[in-house]
């Protein structure tokens, strides 16, 4: 059974920074797409970033040039470094696996993770 694990999440001060890991298991996932996801309390989940199998990224506007989106197939995991947060940042980020890349950034994994918690204080 797929399983995915995320860690690292935490309380920073705005302009902090942090770096989430997402670990799987179940299966080898070098040729799967992976995710980062957020939601903030009383708003929908929404995309952050998004990496090929290929290491092909894609992120939403508001954290470019902030986070970085990576992978280690050796280790079935993939990870969010978060530069410069800021307050909006605030939110439970989930990951998210799927073979298919854009299935992914439509927020359509297959599977997700149970999240982990960024708090950014002002």
């Amino acid at each position: 059974q797929v399983q995915l694990v995320e860690s690292g999440g935490g309380l920073v001060q705005a302009g902090g920074s942090l770096r989430l890991s997402c670990a799987a298991s179940g299966r080898t996932f070098s040729s799967y797409a992976m995710g980062w996801f957020r939601q903030a309390p009383g708003k929908e989940r929404d995309f952050v970033a998004a990496i090929s199998w290929t290491g092909a990224t894609y992120y939403t506007d508001s954290v470019k040039g902030r986070f970085t989106i990576s992978r280690d197939n050796a280790k079935n995991t993939v990870y969010l470094q978060m530069n410069s947060l800021k307050p909006e940042d605030t939110a439970v980020y989930y990951c998210a696996l799927d073979r298919n890349f854009s299935t992914v950034v439509a927020l359509r994994a297959a599977y997700w993770g149970q999240g982990t918690q960024v708090t950014v204080s002002s």
